[in-house]
């Protein structure tokens, strides 16, 4: 068994020194070359249809058929000019990763003639076989129809030989099925109240964009060491191993020197992603060993959460090209950081303004005040969607761990911005303002920027940072499709600027002023949100207590997160904002507690078969030789001789009994209660039983395996060990 470990650490030091020289090109001459975007747009199609595809881009306004017809005829001919011989209609079901199914361009007539073939009708929907999809219900298993249409706001693109075509997933009966399409419902949606808001500033500004830029953190394993570890293969994290002895206690990875193998990796990466158009800036050494980071610069929303889709796969077919693998888990390692996807949002305006970052005068600033305000209201008033919609069985073991923001949705905006929002909540008094409060709001607002240059640190503890010009969003797993949590914050978001701008028409029918109006409403919002506010440590035992004080929520259950989904405020919020219908959220929960279960059970089986299979054999083995030597012993010594030199030895034999005992009793104990919940019909009570009584067993069942990690010979362990995994 030991064999398999050995081989492949074998394998990897053949190619320790691996690198990869590039010629010497700059980005800007090949980014998004491989993207079917508005300059190959502008040359591969008539004016009209040019003119018809940015118009829906920018207004949302549909396409007709001869128009469709144009479009495609011209995407097919820029795609063959650059080696794609098939389509597909890319998109983005329920289960985290992308989906196509390729169709060739080749075609034959009817006389036997071959020609290259692409029109509107293919372009603008297909019909995929949806019936091995995740719907929660909304179709049943029999009924494989599904739709897929064309999104223009996303970019065509070529992977390979292949043009691929952003689209939106829905069923026959126009449910989404997807993440895109409750996505483009959300930005359209805060697209309208923020422009609503904006106007009461600047008429000028007809359209305002969600925008997003998301870190990606991930941890790369040489491909050797990953195929020797079944748990790392089939889960994507190691179900065991004891820490190293060093990992990241002394912090000397992050930001430190990046090794050439890495290096050349991360190079291929930028090099592939920039030619599908993603802006990829910035790259560095994370936390823990082995882990890594890269960013893009900010994008609208859709477009970034496309690109980040998108991002993922390539991580994964790169770093197969350099013989690693890329971990995307939220956890793969215990003991060590974890891996997030920092969602840094924001909204900008068709006149060029990012509304959270302030101006240079009292109006600008009164607008940041406002959008900033409203955003934190938002979150105040729906904590628990947030928290679900990045709530999984991998993030579930990175949140609340002194790594990654805590279960509590908290807002951290800095101890200035905190103080001068206290001062607004003060100073405006029920009513008209005295002009000396008018004065000092104002001087007070006119300080903004310089009190985000000199004053605002960063709180890395926040689930919700306020970073100077945008909210951090801390808490988003790594693996997960960022549309999750998106589609929240922006309906969020636009539910809040309506009710704002409600709110606010309301005093102003009353004669009181507009600035006036905004700054009573934004005082009200202040006192309302304040216990969301948090500038402290969110590791911390005395925050879990002071948020329980506040009413704030700490739901660290799976299950129960989910189940904010389907409660009466979700559903309104959602549907009365044309987002998400209840049958839409219901199949949304029933997706994630069914996903979530699945991973539990795949995760039990595994770590049953290798303890039973690998651990077990190899610590009898071990425990054999022990007792041979022991016998040996007996013959060689007298007795109380004996008992002096093998004492040890027998008190090794019996610990090394005990775990066995107990991780053969607990495995049979753990497939017991999967029996029990696989027979469960009920999808919410089922998952219950896998998060309460199948779960714990993962840890248990650990804790012995590595004991005997740290007893047996390390010749004959199976399994690549953390130290191999983390520093080679």
């Amino acid at each position: 068994m030991a064999t398999i470990r050995f081989q492949a650490l074998q394998e990897l030091f053949k190619r320790q020194a691996l690198e990869v020289n590039y010629p010497s090109i700059k980005a800007s001459d090949y980014f998004a070359i491989n993207v079917f975007n508005r300059s190959k747009m502008k040359k591969h199609l008539s004016k009209e249809a040019y003119i018809s595809v940015i118009k829906s881009i920018e207004v949302g306004t549909g396409i007709d058929r001869k128009i469709a017809n144009q479009v495609a005829t011209g995407m097919k001919e820029w795609a063959i000019s650059r080696g794609a011989t098939h389509y597909t209609h890319w998109f983005h079901p329920l289960t985290d990763a992308t989906a196509e199914k390729h169709d060739a361009f080749f075609d034959i007539s009817s006389n036997g003639e071959t020609f290259e073939s692409f029109d509107g009708k293919l372009l603008a929907q297909q019909e995929p076989d949806a019936s091995s999809f995740p719907s929660g219900g909304i179709r049943n298993t029999f009924e494989a129809r599904g739709y897929t249409a064309w999104d223009p706001s996303s970019p065509a693109f070529i992977v390979g030989n292949t043009l691929c075509i952003p689209t939106i997933f829905i069923s026959y009966t126009g449910e989404a099925l997807d993440y895109k399409t409750p996505l483009l419902r959300a930005l359209f949606e805060l697209d309208k109240a923020a422009v609503d808001v904006c106007q009461y500033f600047d008429k000028n500004i007809t359209k305002v964009i969600s925008t997003l830029g998301v870190e990606q953190e991930y941890f790369l394993i040489d491909n050797a060491l990953y195929q020797a570890r079944p748990d790392l293969s089939l889960t994507n994290r190691t179900l065991m191993g004891h820490t190293s002895a060093k990992d990241q206690q002394l912090d000397d990875h992050y930001f430190g020197p990046i090794k050439d193998r890495v290096a050349s990796y991360m190079k291929d990466l930028e090099i592939e992603s920039h030619k599908l158009g993603i802006p990829l800036k910035t790259r560095h050494n994370e936390v823990a060993p082995n882990q890594y980071e890269c960013a893009p610069i900010f994008e609208e929303t859709n477009l970034a959460v496309d690109h980040n889709q998108l991002l993922m796969d390539i991580m994964q077919k790169v770093a197969i090209r350099h013989n690693f693998r890329a971990l995307l888990h939220e956890k793969p390692f215990k003991g060590i950081n974890g891996s997030g996807k920092h969602n840094n949002w924001s909204m900008a305006t068709d006149t060029g303004v990012n509304l959270l970052a302030p101006g240079k005068s009292p109006k600008k600033n009164l607008q940041f005040l406002t959008f900033l305000v409203n955003t934190i209201k938002a979150v105040h008033d729906n904590p628990d969607v947030i928290r679900a919609s990045i709530m999984s069985s991998g993030n579930q073991h990175r949140l609340g761990a002194n790594e990654a923001p805590p279960s509590i949705i908290s807002v951290f905006i800095g101890e200035k911005l905190t103080k001068m929002l206290n001062e607004i909540a003060n100073a405006v008094a029920e009513g008209h303002m005295s002009p000396d409060n008018k004065t000092a709001i104002k001087l007070n607002i006119g300080k903004i920027p310089e009190i985000l240059l000199d004053n605002t640190d960063r709180n890395r503890t926040s689930p919700f940072a306020f970073t100077g010009n945008r909210f951090e969003f801390r808490a988003v797993g790594s693996s997960e499709n960022c549309g999750s949590p998106m589609i929240v914050l922006n309906t969020a978001v636009a539910n809040q600027l309506k009710l704002f701008k409600k709110d606010v028409d309301s005093l102003i029918e009353q004669g009181i002023k507009k600035d006036e109006a905004i700054l009573q409403i934004l005082r009200k919002y202040i006192i309302e949100s304040e216990k969301v506010r948090f500038e402290g440590n969110g590791y911390s035992k005395d925050w879990e207590k002071e948020a329980e004080k506040r009413g704030l929520s700490n739901i660290k259950e799976a299950i129960k997160a989910y189940k904010s989904y389907i409660d009466e405020e979700t559903i309104k919020l959602f549907s009365e904002n044309n987002v998400l219908s209840k049958r839409e959220l219901e199949a949304r929960y029933e997706v994630r507690i069914e996903k979530y279960t699945k991973k539990i059970q795949i995760e039990s089986r595994v770590l049953g078969d290798l303890a039973v299979n690998h651990i077990i054999p190899t610590a009898i083995n071990y425990q054999t030789n022990l007792i041979n030597n022991v016998k040996g012993l007996k013959e060689l010594f007298e007795e109380q001789e004996f008992n002096q030199i093998a004492g040890e030895r027998l008190n090794l034999i019996k610990t090394i009994s005990k775990h066995i005992t107990s991780i053969k009793t607990k495995v049979n104990e753990m497939t017991e209660e999967r029996k029990i919940a696989n027979k469960i019909e009920n999808a919410t009570e089922k998952a219950e039983v896998y998060e309460k009584k199948v779960k714990p067993y993962l840890d248990s069942i650990r804790y012995c395996i590595d004991k005997l990690e740290l007893i047996v010979d390390d010749q004959i362990w199976p399994l690549p060990k953390y130290r191999e995994l983390l520093f080679n």
